[in-house]
C-alpha cells in the first residue's frame, strides 16, 4: 500500500453531508488504527456556505451517535485539489457533475459517489432539504464502512 490515501468528501455546501462523512470516516480511521493509512477531509461544490460551520442539526445527530465533532468551516473545492487527493467522494450525481466541471474532467478516475461502495448504490439525499438527518447519517455510515473496505482490499 502506498503512503496515506487522501479522501475528499464533497457535497453542495460542505455543511451537512460531506462533513458528516468526513467526521465519521475520521472516527473510523482512529478506531481501526488506520491513521497512517487513510486521511479524510471535505469540501463544497459551491461557495454558498463558504466559511460557515457544520449545520446544527447535523452536529446534533453526530453528537447523539458519539461522533467526534472536529473544527470545520465550509470550503469550496478547487481545481488544484485534483492533484492532492486520491479519491473524491460525492454524495449525489449532481456533486459528481460539478466536480468534473471544476476539475475539467476526471482523467484518473478519482471521482465516485459514497453509496457506490455499498450494495445499494444511489444518492444520499440532502438533509438540508429533507430534514431527515437520521437517514443521511445511516447512509453515510454504510458508505464509509464500504469505502474503508474498498481502500484496504484494493491497497490503493
Amino acid at each position: 500500500m502506498k503512503s496515506k490515501i487522501k479522501v475528499m468528501f464533497v457535497c453542495l455546501g460542505n455543511i451537512c453531508r460531506s462533513p458528516m462523512a468526513e467526521f465519521v470516516m475520521r472516527d473510523e480511521i482512529k478506531r481501526r488504527g488506520l491513521d497512517d493509512v487513510i486521511e479524510a477531509s471535505s469540501s463544497a461544490t459551491s461557495y454558498e456556505e463558504y466559511g460557515n460551520p457544520v449545520y446544527p442539526p447535523a452536529v446534533n445527530k453526530m453528537k447523539r451517535e458519539g461522533v467526534t465533532i472536529y473544527p470545520h468551516r465550509a470550503t469550496p473545492l478547487q481545481k488544484e485539489d485534483y492533484g492532492n487527493y486520491d479519491l473524491f467522494v460525492g454524495m449525489e450525481e449532481y456533486n459528481l457533475r460539478r466536480m468534473r466541471n471544476i476539475f475539467g474532467g476526471d482523467p484518473e478516475g478519482k471521482i465516485s459517489k459514497l453509496l457506490d461502495y455499498t450494495h445499494t448504490g444511489g444518492d444520499i439525499a440532502d438533509p438540508w432539504y429533507s430534514g431527515n438527518f437520521d437517514k443521511t447519517y445511516d447512509e453515510v455510515v454504510k458508505g464509509v464502512d464500504g469505502l474503508i473496505s474498498y481502500i484496504l482490499a484494493n491497497k490503493l
